[in-house]
């Protein structure tokens, strides 16, 4: 794991380990990660060594078999993230481009890679590759502030973090093809109605609400948790045989675990089960 430099602590409840300038994980419990974007001077616009560091850290994450469930936050008052950094890419060169290109793709295929659950905690301005960050995660929470949108075509691309592609598996291919080709930003009622972020809280209990809903989940079986999510994300897309052929070698995958029969044993001894994870 190539990581950039800074603070680097034991895993464990309460430990912090940063990876470059932009970007912080912080385990909350022993199976509750967080990763915080952390460049507030830019409002988390994603650089070439942010991009890097988020790689990086979803690289640790997936590694380490202790966590349960990642929820992605952002630590600026006003916005998750607004996208790529256009200022760094009006600099860029055709040919330095081209080498940015899979440093910017890595991010965010390292959040949607990740073998766990993840939530992410969304306010304020969540635009652009900010937007595809959050798409990236099984679920995403939203407060009153959040405004979502995907507005590459008024600048002249297109969604490359996945947006394309994610987007209309939520919201279906029409609604998908009016929001990215009117570029249009969502405010967080509408984006709640139309299904762009799957469940609206207060206005700043976007981050606490994600982890308890991670805290939730990450009660439940790690070997079930990782199982669901590639059944769910494998089988998706894929007509219906296809699809169960993907849920039944995800079940025959814990059907014998150490995870099983401690569940089964907890249910039938009516107490809370202790999971070895394997």
């Amino acid at each position: 794991m190539a990581e950039q430099g800074g603070k680097d602590e034991q895993a464990g409840q309460g430990t912090e380990r940063r990876f470059g300038e932009y970007v912080v994980v912080r385990r909350h419990t022993p199976y509750v990660a967080e990763l915080s974007l952390d460049r507030p001077g830019a409002m988390n616009a994603v650089s070439s060594a942010m991009a890097r560091s988020i790689a990086a850290a979803c690289e640790a994450l997936a590694a380490d078999r202790d966590v349960r469930v990642v929820v992605l936050t952002s630590t600026h008052e006003r916005a998750f993230c607004v996208g790529a950094d256009l200022k760094e890419r009006n600099s860029l060169t055709d040919a330095e481009l081209v080498r940015q290109r899979p440093v910017a793709r890595a991010a965010y295929t390292g959040v949607l890679e990740l073998p766990v659950p993840t939530v992410a905690a969304v306010h304020g301005f969540a635009l652009g590759g900010g937007f595809e960050l959050a798409l990236a995660c099984d679920l995403i929470v939203a407060d009153g502030t959040a405004v979502v949108g995907l507005p590459e075509v008024s600048v002249g691309v297109i969604p490359g973090g996945g947006g394309t592609q994610l987007l209309p598996r939520r919201v279906g291919a029409a609604r998908a093809a009016e929001l990215i080709f009117s570029a249009r930003r969502v405010e967080a009622a509408e984006a709640r109605r139309l299904g762009l972020v799957d469940e609206l809280v207060a206005d700043g209990e976007d981050r606490a609400s994600a982890l308890a809903l991670a805290s939730r989940i990450a009660g439940n079986s790690p070997v079930g948790l990782r199982a669901a999510k590639r059944a769910l994300r494998l089988g998706h897309g894929l007509d219906l045989p296809a699809g169960l052929e993907i849920e039944d070698a995800a079940w025959r995958s814990v059907a014998f675990s150490g995870d099983r029969a401690e569940g089964v044993a907890a249910f039938n001894e009516k107490r809370r089960p202790e999971w070895p994870g394997e």
